[in-house]
């Protein structure tokens, strides 16, 4: 029950950040560079969409019971490419009106994400031998990097 309370706290918390966000500064559509960062985040998440179906799909970082691990299209890279769509829409949000409130938001928001990520990964290792040959030639959340 503590596991999944602190699951629950990991997704609250990624909602008011990014509500926060949303809410804390000028609107993105006053610059270009913004919207075209979130558009780009916003694409490699319907990419990614695209090979893990909605059924798949868990927001909650607890592994579905019938979970199926996916390996092409952006997982073939990194494992977690909705993580990454979030947070470059977020950071096209962030980039429109840069303060030292809205980057410990973000930064804030990048800490969720990756204790998401971790979380995950771990209830995988446990779950998959074949997760571990994934993780060990994937990278994170940035391709080729992290």
């Amino acid at each position: 029950m503590q596991q999944k309370l602190y699951s629950y706290t990991l997704v609250s918390l990624q909602f008011l950040l990014i509500g926060a966000l949303l809410m804390s500064g000028t609107s993105i559509f006053s610059s270009i560079l913004a919207i075209l960062i979130f558009i780009c985040g916003a694409l490699m998440g319907m990419y990614s969409l695209f090979y893990n179906k909605l059924n798949n799909i868990n927001i909650i970082p607890e592994i579905k019971e019938d979970a199926v691990l996916i390996t092409t299209g952006a997982y073939a890279y990194i494992r977690h490419p909705m993580y990454l769509s979030v947070l470059l829409m977020m950071l096209g949000v962030v980039m429109v009106d840069l303060n030292v409130f809205r980057m410990s938001l973000y930064s804030l928001l990048i800490l969720t994400l990756l204790l998401k990520a971790h979380k995950e990964e771990k209830l995988w290792m446990e779950k998959s031998e074949m997760y571990r040959a994934y993780r060990q030639r994937t990278k994170s959340i940035i391709p080729f990097i992290v």
